[in-house]
């Protein structure tokens, strides 16, 4: 193994070659340092491999990638699906410079209607299915989902409370008032007639809402022709709610109950796949996604790669509409039919109502291709801007901005933002929860241990920022909130680090807090202002507002949290069940906490030991 990590590209490949077997497997190839280049996957690993290993006939790319080669590592798998399945979940894990990188790739959320409670919840889920109930989607956002549950309260009066705030009602809340809810928590509906709700529901996000439909407006006119018009006027409300989603779904098509469709445009060396998903006959929602790649790779290469990647953490639906040909068709449906455990079918229509969908997938993305590529123009000259204001050796391509929130030092924390040449990377944002006793709302104290924590694990990970090209976490420059004397400390703890060369501006508001008239801080210049016109000022204002943003957000959520800590939490054998039998019997936590031995074991599920536990664990310090 040693003579073969002393060789490199196309001599290095020819030695692993000889010691392959010939059976399907996984490949990945690695540079000096010891970053994956690339993720390829083969039936015949010997055979596959040794293509590399020929000093001819290769793209440019492909070459490049060859000799900058400086180990391989292989998997074998029992099967080529298999080998592909394992390509994908590697190259998302590793992103691989020389591979297809799906970006953006959040996972998407549903429509639950959760049956754990004797009134069933209509509610928004994201994440693994482990609530009892029925799940619909993919949603392609949750904008998506909000706007449908919005119509669905309106249409079905589903109660879209907790459990907790449903258990302690003693009258109706705001959205009983305003027509949203039925109200079942205070007994203003029984519970059959809540089930037919529900049934209702479940009927309309299964693609039965013609049928519902028609049901309403039948039981409307009754209600007519009885002269209850207060109750015809609710039903008239809940068909017109049903009206206005199935209007603005857009594309509905007849004869795709379930589907996935992808639509890919290629410009200027930038690609746009856009998704449609088809749920129950109806469209849930679409998405675009702009994988990283090499402008030289070719439309079905990307499509094929973007396809295994997208879905190697997402249900499959049974069918997926293409608007490209994709190589191995056959075997991607091999491996996603063995991953959902049921047929899936990828197909590439050529007529009909599936072409259209296709079609119009590919127009979508034509259009959120160029709308990508004229923002990208505008932000590089931005970044251009930021360049000469700063006087930066040259454009950055990353720029982190901080800020912090608290109140009086109570759940204090840091963000930190992230902007590039696309905008906002929002993936790449962090949050910083700061020790109040060690803190004790001092904001120079904040920045110090933000930017130590920061640059000391970026330190650690990657070494100097100078060692290699391929490190793209490295910020160019670093914008705080704050004028001199933040400035100041944060240059003290990244000089204490060694990092004496990396721009940092101080962005001190203005008079009254008024936004354009902004101070700039830099060490060895003056304070400057911008021109109030100056573009370049609008988008650090909108940097810093976002890293306001962003803290302030990440704050309410720990204070939040906090406020939601249930002092029941802290008592050793109190679970679930037994906590919300005590908040039922007192009302509070604080009652309880009031309650003697002989109360609390009254309490169904609370024998006498746990009684005398709690009590002693509320008065053990009187």
């Amino acid at each position: 193994m040693s003579d073969s990590l002393a060789m490199t590209g196309a001599d290095l490949i020819r030695d692993f070659v000889t010691r392959l077997p010939s059976k399907p497997g996984v490949y990945r190839m690695f540079d000096d340092k010891g970053n994956c280049l690339y993720v390829g996957k083969a039936r015949n690993l010997k055979n596959r491999v040794s293509n590399y290993a020929r000093g001819q006939g290769h793209n440019n790319r492909i070459a490049l990638m060859i000799s900058l080669t400086c180990n391989m590592e292989f998997v074998v798998t029992a099967s080529e699906a298999e080998a592909l399945l394992l390509e994908a979940n590697l190259i998302k894990k590793l992103k691989p410079k020389f591979n297809v990188i799906l970006r953006d790739d959040k996972s998407f959320p549903y429509i639950l209607i959760a049956k754990d409670h004797n009134i069933a919840q209509l509610a928004k889920h994201r994440g693994a299915h482990s609530r009892k109930g029925s799940y619909y989607g993919p949603f392609a956002s949750a904008g998506a989902v909000n706007n449908a549950i919005n119509t669905m309260q309106k249409a079905f009066l589903l109660r879209s409370c907790n459990d907790s705030f449903f258990s302690n009602r003693s009258r109706p809340c705001l959205l009983h008032q305003i027509k949203r809810c039925s109200a079942p928590c205070v007994g203003l509906i029984a519970k059959p007639d809540y089930d037919v709700l529900v049934k209702d529901a479940e009927g309309f996000l299964s693609g039965k809402s013609v049928e519902i439909k028609a049901t309403l407006a039948k039981a409307m006119e009754l209600a007519s022709d009885a002269m209850e018009f207060e109750n015809a006027a609710r039903i008239r409300d809940r068909i017109n709610a049903l009206s206005f989603v199935t209007q603005t779904q857009g594309i509905n098509p007849q004869g795709v109950d379930e589907a996935d469709v992808f639509g890919l445009a290629h410009e200027g060396g930038q690609f746009c796949v856009q998704v449609f998903f088809i749920r129950s006959g109806q469209n849930w929602g679409t998405r675009a996604y702009f994988p990283k790649t090499d402008k030289t790779m070719l439309d079905d290469e990307v499509m094929e790669s973007f396809l295994t990647q997208f879905y190697d953490d997402k249900p499959l639906p049974s069918q997926i509409l293409l608007s490209h040909e994709v190589a191995e068709r056959e075997l991607i449906e091999e491996a996603f039919t063995q991953q959902a455990g049921r047929k899936v079918e990828i197909l590439v229509p050529k007529r009909g109502e599936k072409r259209a969908l296709v079609e119009h997938a590919a127009l979508n993305a034509r259009e959120a291709n160029g709308r990508k590529m004229a923002e990208t123009a505008s932000q590089e000259k931005l970044l251009e801007g930021a360049a000469r204001v700063f006087d930066l050796p040259a454009t950055p391509r990353r720029i982190e901005i901080y800020d912090n929130s608290h109140i009086q030092g109570a759940h204090a924390v840091g963000a930190m933002v992230v902007a590039g040449p696309d905008g906002f990377m929002k993936g790449q944002y962090r949050k910083f929860n700061m020790d109040a006793e060690a803190i004790k709302g001092d904001d120079f104290g904040m920045m110090r241990e933000m930017l130590l924590r920061r640059f000391t694990r970026l330190l650690k990970e990657h070494g100097d920022e100078q060692e290699s090209e391929e490190l793209r976490n490295w910020p160019e420059l670093v914008l705080i909130d704050g004028g001199q004397g933040q400035l100041s400390a944060a240059k003290g703890i990244l000089s204490d680090l060694g990092l004496h060369d990396l721009p940092v501006v101080g962005i001190a508001k203005g008079p009254e807090r008024d936004a354009g008239r902004e101070h700039f801080y830099m060490m060895g210049r003056s304070s400057f202002m911008l021109e109030a016109r100056d573009p370049v000022l609008y988008y650090i204002q909108r940097l810093r507002d976002e890293a306001h943003r962003f803290a302030i957000g990440t704050h309410r959520a720990r204070r939040t949290k906090a406020i939601g800590i249930n002092p029941l939490d802290e008592v050793a054998g109190i679970g679930p069940t037994r906590k919300k039998a005590l908040l039922l019997a007192f009302g509070s936590a604080k009652a309880v906490s009031r309650a003697n031995v002989s109360d609390l074991a009254a309490v169904d599920g609370v024998s006498e030991t746990l009684a005398q536990a709690i009590f002693d664990h509320f008065h053990s310090e009187t």
